[in-house]
């Protein structure tokens, strides 16, 4: 996969239209981590300083949409109301409408535009809109190096349905489509996708990073090749252990998962999770790993809580032998080492996923050894995922991996091999 980036194109004097993932976490409308502000600034700075016009846009959370059709409400919402009695009807539709509102207050862009300011010495200006009248005057108005940001992408319904009229219409402003949020590559939206069908459209360096180091882990890996992978179900992971045990040497597995690998092989698994409608794939799992000549761990020993709960009644008890009303929480100590050793020789590790319960401080020492494991491995290391990623950083690994993945949900996609659509429209080298 080898697709242009900004870097590939003339942008001096050019109107470039750049989509961000300004998705980040807020609490009374201030800013409560600034990480996915500052890993943009190397494109858009990058983008400035070479005389480009910049608009940048972004999504922030799932607004309540008012731009949709019928009362400003979904199609799911119109009937529900349609199924009220006539005098709450209209109750019901000021209520969404009120929500939309409210939402609008909440999930502005706003924040974001003043802390690029700090960041980037006051160049960017903020739309109030969209593609709107202000969006329109703002970006006639801008000079060679400088920005607007408009406001919440999402505030339009026709981002999230890909509406070709609403992706024209962002594409009209520019003169150049710069994709630099891979945390929403996988998604087929108007400023992910839709837009790239009417200007020219590029990379920025937040996703050629993506593309070179986990794409190349996947396409030429050094091996020793180990992928790591936790969670909660085994069917949020099949794409992805079918995909790698073509690639790998060794797959590990963690978290709740493993119970319905555990219990497919005939272990007591006691209260724990388990997907008994997977079981049989389960095996079949293993058995291909097997005919591969791919290593395939699952835990030999776990922690094991009476309850979810912190403090529950904990024991350590074989994985396959679990006590009746002890549900699995976290790999155990023997379990942990045999997972440090084989990271230890890797030379390519991927890791997506937690090993237990992280969250819980008695259930989280799985995740931090495995952690720690990658962390002190000479391998390439690519680490994906809100737990894992969490983990890393929590513990103060992060300058020892080699790259942290910025996608979700999108590196869960690109680990099984799906082309995503907002990688897929951007243009060849």
């Amino acid at each position: 996969m080898n697709k242009k980036s900004v870097k590939d194109v003339e942008v001096r004097g050019k109107r470039v239209f750049v989509r961000c993932d300004f998705n980040v976490p807020m609490k009374d409308g201030v800013i409560t981590s600034d990480k996915r502000i500052a890993a943009a600034i190397p494109t858009i700075q990058y983008l400035l300083e070479n005389g480009a016009k910049v608009i940048l846009c972004s999504h922030m959370g799932k607004p309540h949409n008012i731009f949709t059709e019928g009362f400003g409400l979904t199609k799911k919402e119109k009937k529900a109301v349609e199924k009220l009695p006539a005098e709450e009807q209209a109750a019901a539709k000021a209520a969404y409408l009120a929500k939309a509102g409210d939402d609008q207050k909440k999930l502005t862009l706003k924040p974001v535009a003043d802390r690029l300011n700090e960041y980037l010495s006051g160049k960017v200006t903020f739309a109030t809109d969209i593609i709107g009248d202000d969006a329109k005057a703002k970006v006639a108005a801008l000079k060679e190096g400088e920005a607007v940001l408009l406001e919440n992408v999402r505030f339009d319904a026709r981002e999230e349905k890909n509406g070709a009229d609403f992706a024209e219409a962002l594409a009209s402003m520019a003169d150049l489509f710069v994709n630099d949020a891979f945390g929403t590559a996988h998604r087929a939206h108007a400023s992910t996708e839709g837009i790239s069908h009417y200007i020219p459209a590029v990379c920025g360096f937040l996703i050629d990073k993506e593309i070179t180091i986990m794409g190349g882990a996947l396409e030429k890996p050094e091996h020793p090749f180990v992928a790591i992978l936790g969670g909660a179900k085994v069917s949020d992971k099949i794409a992805v252990i079918t995909n790698l045990i073509e690639k790998v040497d060794t797959i590990i597995i963690g978290g709740a998962m493993a119970y319905t690998f555990l219990k497919a092989q005939g272990g007591k698994i006691g209260t724990s999770l388990c997907e008994d409608d997977r079981m049989e794939l389960a095996l079949e799992l293993v058995e291909k790993a097997k005919a591969k000549g791919v290593k395939f761990l699952l835990p030999v020993d776990n922690k094991c809580g009476a309850s979810f709960d912190n403090d529950a009644e904990s024991c350590i008890c074989a994985s396959n032998d679990v006590p009746d009303g002890f549900m699995g929480m976290d790999i155990g100590p023997k379990t942990i080492e045999i997972y440090a050793e084989a990271v230890r020789d890797a030379k390519t590790v991927i890791w997506n996923g937690p090993m237990g319960v992280s969250e819980f401080e008695n259930y989280a020492a799985g995740t931090r050894a495995v952690a720690e494991a990658v962390a002190q491995s000479s391998a390439t290391s690519i680490v994906g995922g809100g737990d894992s990623t969490a983990a890393i950083e929590k513990l103060g690994f992060a300058d020892k991996i080699t790259h942290i993945s910025t996608g979700g949900g999108a590196s869960l996609e690109f680990l099984e091999g799906k082309e995503l659509p907002g990688i897929a429209c951007l243009q060849d080298k």
